[in-house]
């Protein structure tokens, strides 16, 4: 297939792309340096895409977006917010202008939409949260109406906490835990919906296969875990005590609102439509995951 990738030097992007090419799918990348052979430039803060390079593609993997990690400044915020809903927006409605527009968009959206729900058990039927991560993430899939109006089949993925060595959150717990001041978080009670890096994948190239999955898709384990019981298995994967629990007030402190929203939120949510379409994962519990994304590392 030929497959259109935004957001190709992100933690997923790069190893989508890897994976891609290796099965032998021809890639175009859309990036916002200047492009090289294979690559399509786009500014979406500008509004400009270079739609030379956009017709004729069978898949659309749209994964671009401002990182969320780092303390919520208004900027900061706005960045999040704008770089999603202004790159989707100029995505969608360029692809469905193109004359040869591709059959499927596939675009990253998150669990953050749930909101904070305790241990309520969260599908893609459940109704959103509130917060600004579940205002970001209506907004951000709301933004890909012009490809689905262009009969473009359109596929939110909501990830989770994606767990991988060389990006997001899994890094970051690293060092504290080695050194065995790792621990719960908060009440530890809150649940993490989390996902292995290699399942993601996985996961899109379900979603290029499968006519049936449309709209959001959860990608996420089947089996989420509270905040201690991950605190846990990180030691035990380590080997190293997991007992220095970090005060929620120290969180709230220390990160304001995006404390609250990624580490003292409680999201429980389950792929059904994934599952339902047939999907095996190859991660589903947490410590196999973990012992396989540190295995190198």
């Amino acid at each position: 297939m030929r497959i259109l990738v935004t957001g190709s030097g992100g933690l997923v992007g790069s190893a989508l792309t890897e994976a891609l090419v290796t099965a032998g799918h021809c890639v175009t990348r859309v990036v916002r340096t200047i492009p090289r052979e294979g690559e399509a430039a786009w500014d979406p803060v500008a509004g400009t895409i270079d739609t030379d390079h956009l017709d004729g593609h069978d898949v659309v993997a749209h994964l671009a977006g401002e990182p969320v990690a780092g303390r919520w400044t208004p900027a900061k915020k706005a960045r999040i917010l704008s770089s999603r809903v202004q790159g989707t927006r100029l995505l969608s409605s360029t692809l469905a202008g193109l004359k040869q527009p591709p059959a499927i968009l596939v675009s990253a959206s998150a669990i953050g939409v749930y909101g904070n729900r305790g241990e309520e058990t969260l599908t893609e039927d459940s109704a959103p949260g509130s917060g600004f991560l579940a205002q970001v993430v209506r907004a951000w899939e709301a933004a890909t109406e012009p490809a689905q109006a262009a009969g473009i089949r359109v596929v939110h993925l909501r990830f989770g906490i994606i767990l991988s060595p060389t990006g997001g959150a899994l890094p970051r717990m690293l060092l504290p835990f080695r050194l065995g001041l790792g621990g719960p978080v908060g009440s530890g009670r809150q649940f993490i919906s989390w996902v292995a890096l290699g399942d993601v994948v996985c996961a899109i190239m379900q979603a290029f296969g499968q006519p049936g999955l449309v709209g959001p898709v959860n990608v996420t384990s089947p089996h989420p875990v509270t905040n201690a019981e991950f605190a846990r298995t990180l030691g035990r994967v380590l080997r190293r005590p997991a007992l220095c629990r970090v005060p929620a007030c120290v969180i709230r402190l220390m990160l304001g609102e995006m404390g609250r929203e990624l580490l003292l939120s409680s999201v429980r949510a389950v792929p059904a439509r994934l599952l339902a379409s047939g999907f095996s994962f190859r991660y589903p519990d947490l410590e196999g995951a973990l012992r396989q994304a540190l295995s190198s590392h």
